[in-house]
């Protein structure tokens, strides 16, 4: 029972951790505009951790009210991290390395691509856009989506190593309890 407790806690520690890392590295690329390991990391952490990948996700989303004020530009952090967290959930897990690699990329990549579209209903409710002029906004954006899904094209493939990585270290960890 005891192991079972501190298995538990080391868990936490873990998965705080890796929210902290996705704040941090969220701070460290704000020189490039949109260009951000968030997408790598969501994906990465649901492909080793499965539904407890939320957990550092919403360690993330949380330290982002926390830090920078829990406005309106933040609601919609609450699910469209979820979105790509989902969508990785549903790939086969069974994919060969060869697929896996170009497949998780080229989804990261989507992601931020939709990124201005995923953020205007929010948007839009909030600010009272009819339709019409949410298309404006989402447009308007588009340049900064481009660059969103080109940064995560290239990061996303990191996602196979990364995994792989964090698997290894997650086998050693619970090896050396």
């Amino acid at each position: 029972m005891r192991s079972y407790k501190l298995q538990r806690l080391a868990d936490l520690i873990i998965f705080a951790m890796l929210g902290v890392i996705m704040f941090i590295s969220k701070y460290l690329t704000e020189v490039i505009p949109n260009v951000h390991f968030l997408g790598m990391l969501t994906m990465t952490y649901t492909i080793v951790y499965r539904k407890k990948a939320l957990i550092p996700l919403y360690v993330f989303v949380m330290l982002m009210g926390i830090f920078n004020g829990f406005s309106l530009w933040w609601i919609p952090y609450l699910y469209i991290w979820t979105i790509l967290w989902g969508i990785t959930m549903l790939l086969p897990k069974n994919m060969s390395k060869k697929v896996a690699i170009p497949v998780y990329a080229v989804v990261c990549a989507l992601h931020g691509l939709a990124y201005g579209t995923l953020y205007a209903p929010a948007q839009a409710i909030m600010f009272g856009y009819d339709f019409k002029t949410m298309l404006v906004w989402i447009g308007s954006g588009l340049y900064f989506d481009i660059l969103h899904c080109i940064g995560n094209l290239a990061l996303g493939f990191l996602i196979i190593p990364l995994s792989d990585a964090l698997k290894k270290f997650h086998k050693t960890a619970r090896k050396d309890n």
